[in-house]
């Protein structure tokens, strides 16, 4: 079973930067499509960003789009989001997420695998 941990996350002003990663347990890691997605209390789940197999192809929100960055670094079975210039309404748990296929998707239904989240606060 793939499993995933998510880390990087705190409390940071608003304007500030955090990078999270998550570490995966995929064998065969390489052939997952990997995102993040987001919970703020009180609301459903959103997507933030997702990466296919390779750097080649991504997909961010409206709302974090020229902000926040997605990367994957396949010899390490890591995947990343670089957040910068962080909003209040950035607020949320963010989860790193894990789809049994090469191409990327935007909805939390085509994923098959999920972390267990890291707090994000941005005060301000």
């Amino acid at each position: 079973q793939v499993q995933l941990v998510e880390s990087g996350g705190g409390l940071v002003q608003a304007g500030g930067s955090l990078r999270l990663s998550c570490a995966s347990s995929a064998r065969t890691f390489s052939n997952y499509a990997m995102a993040w997605f987001r919970q703020a209390p009180g609301k459903e789940r959103e997507f933030a960003a997702a990466i296919s197999w390779s750097n080649s192809i991504t997909n961010v929100a409206d709302s974090v789009k020229g902000r926040f960055t997605i990367s994957r670094d396949n010899a390490k079975n890591m995947v990343y989001l670089q957040m910068n210039n962080l909003k209040p309404e950035d607020t949320a748990v963010y989860y790193c997420a894990a789809r049994g296929r090469v191409t990327l998707a935007t909805t939390q239904s085509e994923y098959d695998y999920w972390g267990q989240g890291t707090q994000v606060t941005v005060s301000s």
